[in-house]
């Protein structure tokens, strides 16, 4: 598996979690995990730079398109 599906994966896991542990408990803060993840998806999508991407290529992943 690459780095891109690997992030995308990633990011689109935690965002469902926290969004079914507000759903289900009284803990709403876990909104913002969601709300974090998305803001560096969005600021990858424009700078190319994302932690965890940057993480995987030091361990060794496939590179993928996006993050190279």
């Amino acid at each position: 598996m690459s780095i891109d599906r690997i992030v995308l994966a990633f990011a689109g896991t935690v965002i469902l979690i926290t969004v079914l542990i507000a759903l289900f408990t009284p803990y709403d803060w876990v909104l913002w995990i969601s709300a974090f993840v998305g803001a560096n998806m969005l600021q990858a999508a424009f700078t190319g730079l994302c932690p965890l991407a940057m993480i995987l290529k030091k361990l060794g992943v496939k590179p993928g398109v996006a993050f190279g």
